[in-house]
């Protein structure tokens, strides 16, 4: 098998492999770039509501809070609860919070949930342990190669003889121009 050849197999074959490896690093970049807009982890929705019954402020009064909890269907949720000031109660729940104000029966119901997808993109984009880490440093080695056997794919004027040059050194000025744009 000539060179051209063995250059061809291998990036039709790692590119096949490694096509989970580019989804997932490019999905949860997009997300990532983002982040200042929007949580990409979680979503959050709030519900406000009123509480009619008074609540005093004993900490270790579990009959009225398990009556606010059981209002929302939280009950067997429960994780803790505090007052963070003397008119206010914070009750956590394993999927959020409830906060109440207890002088005007005011509240909101914090729910908090995982994005599919996007939550464990992320989760493997942050390197979750040592053999992930090492499996994502081999598939950035393979991008290197994947980039440099790409070039050679076509031969001719499309090829790196014309076209695929100046495509190239298009593709290497624009992000010399974005990082001379912010650093200087």
């Amino acid at each position: 098998m000539n060179l051209y050849k063995l250059n061809r197999v291998l990036h039709r074959d790692l590119g096949y492999f490694y096509v989970g490896m580019i989804l997932i690093y490019a999905i949860s970049g997009i997300a990532v770039n983002h982040r200042a807009d929007w949580n990409p982890n979680y979503s959050f929705q709030y519900k406000d509501f009123e509480y009619s019954k008074p609540v005093s402020r004993n900490p270790s009064d579990m009959t009225q809070i398990n009556e606010i909890l059981s209002a929302f269907g939280e009950k067997s949720n429960y994780k803790s609860h505090y007052f963070p000031k003397d008119s206010m109660l914070t009750i956590f729940i394993n999927s959020g919070s409830i906060r109440l104000d207890l002088s005007t029966g005011e509240g909101t119901l914090e729910t908090i949930r995982r994005r599919p997808m996007f939550y464990e993109v992320n989760f493997l984009h942050y390197n979750p342990g040592v053999i992930w880490t090492w499996f994502s440093d081999i598939f950035c080695v393979m991008l290197i190669f994947l980039a440099i056997s790409g070039l050679f794919i076509i031969k001719g004027k499309n090829g790196l003889k014309w076209r695929g040059t100046i495509f190239t050194i298009v593709g290497i000025i624009v992000p010399i121009l974005f990082l001379i744009y912010y650093l200087f």
